[in-house]
């Protein structure tokens, strides 16, 4: 028996066979703490590299970000920051009161971004240790810029179908049966977690074995679902992959463009239907015929570049959808 989607999301032609195999897990969960801190440090062997790059990137990042923020002060107060620039006042007059000064709340806080990694096969290697270290510079720098981060992940169970395979094939392998394999959505951050806390889980990405295949379309609607509950009023989707969704079983059971299509219908449906910014990166692969925002960058260097252009003109003004 086929079972409809849950989250159709702009694409009523889209099924999964059965989600009862489906996970949803903390990075945490999936290894121990001996084994991911090994990862980890693997991760920060590839990072060393690149030390200098990252610490010059992380401040420019900072700088550019807390210059977009419009910085402004209340003064005249009778708390907060010595106003030193009223200093001379007090030194000529001894009877004037010391005045301070408070930063006003700045529209920064309220923001969101969730970056969304590819975890399937083909990132294996350099594009996954790339796609690591991203998220790690912008989860420490946009952290220190009080704007929330959450890392997810997206890959298989299984290569082949797995558990809802199986079933499909106990029941007479009906045709057309929807995506047939079991989703694996892994949590690498939460929202409301320190990055320091969570940086070992950065690791697990460099594990063997994790990486399988990638259905992309029921991935950003996982991370939709997860944005839409949060109550930051400015949502930043950040995708980063290689290329196409590719799932084996499913793809020889249904139409040849079947994740194609849903990814495209997907990516549409959060572009013009919501209030959620989205962005792709891509991983040695032009991303654009699924995205209206995407870019390409080939190697970590590139990433600079990348995220300092495309970050920073999304925070140039809020409810902006274009990025040149």
């Amino acid at each position: 028996m086929r079972k409809k989607g849950k989250n159709t999301l702009g694409d009523k032609n889209y099924n999964s066979y059965t989600e009862e195999f489906d996970e949803i897990i903390k990075a945490e969960d999936l290894e121990n703490i001996e084994e991911l801190t090994r990862l980890r440090k693997n991760l920060d062997q590839q990072l060393l590299q690149l030390k200098n790059f990252i610490s010059k990137l992380a401040n420019k990042l900072q700088r550019k970000l807390l210059a977009k923020q419009n910085r402004s002060w209340n003064f005249d107060l009778e708390e907060g920051l010595l106003d030193t620039s009223k200093l001379p006042r007090i030194i000529m007059d001894p009877y004037n009161s010391l005045s301070f000064k408070k930063e006003k709340d700045i529209e920064f806080k309220d923001t969101l971004v969730t970056i969304l990694i590819d975890n399937s096969g083909s990132m294996r290697g350099k594009p996954i240790s790339v796609a690591a270290i991203c998220a790690d510079i912008l989860s420490r720098t946009l952290e220190r810029c009080a704007v929330k981060v959450e890392i997810l992940g997206f890959t298989t169970k299984h290569w082949k179908g797995g558990s809802s395979r199986e079933k499909w094939m106990k029941n007479d392998k009906p045709n057309l049966p929807g995506r047939l394999n079991d989703l694996r959505h892994i949590i690498y951050k939460s929202a409301d977690t320190p990055w320091r806390q969570a940086k070992n889980n950065m690791g697990l990405m460099l594990k063997e074995g994790l990486l399988k295949e990638n259905i992309d379309g029921e991935a950003l609607k996982w991370a939709y679902n997860k944005m839409n509950r949060r109550k930051e009023e400015r949502k930043i989707l950040m995708v980063i992959s290689d290329g196409a969704p590719v799932d084996d079983s499913t793809l020889s059971t249904n139409t040849s463009d079947y994740l194609e299509s849903n990814l495209k219908k997907t990516v549409k449906w959060i572009e013009n239907k919501t209030d959620i910014e989205l962005l792709a990166i891509g991983i040695g692969h032009d991303v654009t015929r699924y995205y209206n925002q995407a870019v390409k960058i080939t190697d970590v260097q590139d990433l600079g570049d990348v995220m300092i252009n495309q970050l920073t003109d999304l925070f140039v003004e809020k409810n902006r959808k274009t990025i040149h």
